[in-house]
């Protein structure tokens, strides 16, 4: 079984000798001279599940280490190490939340070991828990975006498309966390489940909606927060969503650009107008034109470099016609696929996966609108041997 790994930071050589040798029969010990040394081993050598500092050290004291441990670790167990003219100050840090435990100098080697052995288990349990919040999130997501993609293949069509436009511009602004993002255009569609299926149609393709539709419409947002509101760490996902309509300088009355608007949401707007303008059949250039000239609608900035990705993207997609037996995983659908009957099976946008080959795999192909039409990018796949069949024809 594999050892605890553990790190002690002390100025003093032979504190740490004498730590390592109560330590190391129950942990695998990494002891380093000073602060700065310590946040190298923090790198170098981690993770850890406890970090235990002495107070006193020159240059950067113990709890201005482990303050830094903190953000760069957040997982490992802080502990201090002090002595009794330090007490307030070691008091103070455990009081700011900092520091899960404190010790005295001289510790004898069980209370030592037993500080350890509670470190080790809160670590335990914060890692647990951390995995536990993770895929319940996960599996939350995926459920209710399965959910929108059975219920209203328009909407998670559309949904596709914008996290497609969004990740690329969080991409190219050098965003490198960006799951928040990822994770609101992919939900920002699931109110559209409480439309009527004659509304969903109109709404998406564009078409004029009555008053009594356009109410529904408005209440999309109510009901995804709705429907995330019970589902943990998903609060900076919500926050971009109930901003995601707003205009970024509208005049009086209207958000400002202020850092009011969330990244997240101005992104968000960006991306779903865009998609919106491609969906009703607008050339790329003319999309791009058409939002540069909605004075104070987007930040300037963002929309600059949306305009340049787009710009320099345009006319680098080819568009392949396939018949369903042809369909592969990867693949992403030029435009809308139909049933005979007018039923929609899955929107433009959408990119192939291995379920959405099962569930068609026994589709009778006289059923389904043919060709599909598919997209290459630069070309890409023109050799490929079109008579291969994944979808069991």
């Amino acid at each position: 079984m594999e050892r605890v790994k553990v790190l002690c930071v002390d100025d003093e050589p032979q504190v740490l000798e004498g730590l390592a040798l109560h330590l190391r029969r129950n942990y695998e010990v990494v002891g380093v001279t000073g602060g700065p040394a310590g946040l190298e081993a923090l790198s170098a050598q981690g993770p850890f599940a406890v970090v235990l500092s002495d107070m006193r050290m020159p240059g950067m004291d113990g709890a201005a280490f482990l303050s830094r441990v903190r953000r760069e670790a957040p997982d490992a167990v802080r502990m201090l190490l002090t002595g009794q003219a330090d007490l307030q100050a070691a008091i103070a840090a455990v009081n700011e939340g900092q520091i899960f435990r404190f010790l005295t100098k001289p510790c004898p080697p069980d209370r030592l070991l037993m500080a350890f052995e509670a470190a080790v288990e809160q670590h335990r349990l914060v890692t647990a828990e951390r995995v536990l919040l993770e895929q319940t999130l996960r599996g939350s997501i995926k459920t209710l975006t399965d959910i929108l993609s059975m219920t209203n293949p328009m909407g998670f069509g559309r949904a596709l498309r914008v996290r497609k436009h969004a990740s690329e511009l969080a991409g190219a602004l050098g965003i490198e966390n960006r799951w928040q993002i990822d994770v609101a255009a992919m939900l920002s569609q699931l109110g559209s489940i409480s439309l009527p299926e004659e509304v969903v149609e109109k709404f998406y393709s564009g078409q004029e909606l009555s008053p009594a539709e356009k109410e529904m419409v408005a209440r999309m947002p109510v009901v995804t927060d709705g429907l995330l509101s019970n589902i943990p760490r998903l609060e900076p996902v919500r926050e971009i969503l109930a901003a995601q309509d707003s205009r970024f300088h509208a005049g009086q009355g209207s958000r400002k650009q202020d850092g009011e608007i969330p990244l997240g949401a101005r992104i968000l707007k960006i991306a779903a107008d865009f998609d919106e303008l491609d969906y009703r059949g607008f050339p790329v250039q003319l999309a791009l034109d058409t939002m540069l000239g909605r004075e104070g609608w987007y930040d300037p900035q963002l929309l600059r470099e949306f305009v340049r990705l787009k710009g320099a993207s345009a006319g680098r997609q080819v568009v392949r016609e396939i018949p369903l037996h042809a369909v592969r995983e990867g693949m992403v659908f030029a435009e809308d696929v139909r049933m005979k009957t007018g039923a929609l099976l899955v929107a433009r946008g959408y990119e192939v996966t291995q379920s959405f080959i099962e569930r068609v795999r026994n589709l009778p192909r006289d059923l389904v609108n043919e060709p599909l039409r598919v997209i290459v990018e630069d070309g890409k796949g023109r050799e490929r041997n079109e008579t291969h069949d994944p979808v069991g024809g």
